[in-house]
């Protein structure tokens, strides 16, 4: 019988490390679900798997497309269904980790029908209020912040003329995935914030602001993916705005304001996971693993 979960958990809790642990000792395929590590050639920055560790594992939903294309939630679907075609051919476990929640709630709840991106001129706190009035199922799951989704929002709702959220209720496609067993590694924030800040310092000493330098370089249009967290903090110590300390405090400060984000949605969308230590995950996983391979 085929076997399949997901461990998630707010960035830098340890779920790679854990999967990591899990596919070598049991002979599963991991599928990264990181919307950061799709990307080629941005490698620290993502925090994804080395190379001998991506020797060691087979890995699916890494290096995918260069930085200058788009990459969306149907493309992550087509590479989650390669990786179990894969798993299930040789009979394995697939292990589903990483922090981009949004793309296992879709495989779980259905696709939403494709709505163009509408022109517009409001700002995020802008068509915030205006969910808030009209959509407070949405406004109360996503933060104001949050430029991609608030855009998403106000094109189906410009484009439809219906609430968004009713309206994807009832347009979605059928789930990818059923009854799929999610696993939480549960950390204190304050352990959260320390080993964020371990991170940053150990991205920027191998090599962090060379990497962003490179794809500024390379890619000089500066498309979406190079404004994530790392690589943006990178652009403005590279102009001098910042110095090498600002650096350093800034990606600690916005990485933790995103493990907060991540705690919130995986609490919101996944209402039956599972969720304890990570030691204490290890040993429940390893014996599942355990039980299923007898």
């Amino acid at each position: 019988m085929f076997l399949e979960f997901a461990i998630i958990a707010p960035t830098a809790s340890g779920k790679s490390e854990l999967a990591l642990h899990l596919a070598s000792k049991f002979n599963a395929v991991i599928l990264s679900l990181d919307s950061l590590s799709v990307y080629k050639q941005i490698d620290i920055a993502s925090a994804k798997p080395s190379k001998e560790e991506l020797k060691m594992v087979k890995h699916f939903g890494i290096d995918l497309v260069y930085p200058n294309k788009h990459f969306s939630v149907g493309d992550f679907i087509t590479e989650y269904q390669k990786a179990k075609i894969y798993a299930q051919n040789l009979q394995i476990p697939l292990i589903i980790t990483g922090g981009s929640g949004f793309y296992l709630k879709a495989m779980m709840s259905g696709l939403s029908p494709k709505i163009q991106d509408v022109k517009q001129d409001l700002s995020n706190e802008e068509i915030y209020n205006l969910a808030l009035k009209i959509d407070k199922e949405f406004a109360n799951n996503f933060s104001k912040n949050d430029s991609y989704r608030l855009l998403k929002w106000y094109s189906i709702y410009k484009t439809t003329n219906e609430i968004p959220t009713l309206f994807l209720k009832q347009n979605l496609k059928p789930p990818v995935i059923q009854n799929l067993k999610i696993y939480e590694i549960f950390v204190e924030r304050e352990i959260l914030r320390k080993k964020i800040e371990a991170r940053t310092k150990s991205m920027i000493k191998s090599g962090l602001i060379d990497e962003a330098k490179f794809l500024f370089d390379k890619y000089t249009t500066k498309p979406k993916s190079l404004n994530s967290i790392g690589l943006k903090e990178c652009a403005s110590f590279l102009r001098g705005e910042i110095s090498l300390t600002e650096l350093e405090n800034l990606i600690s400060t916005h990485t933790a304001q995103l493990a907060k984000r991540q705690r919130t949605f995986n609490k919101s969308q996944f209402k039956d996971k599972i969720s304890l230590s990570k030691d204490e995950l290890k040993a429940f996983l390893e014996n599942l693993l355990k039980s299923h391979l007898k």
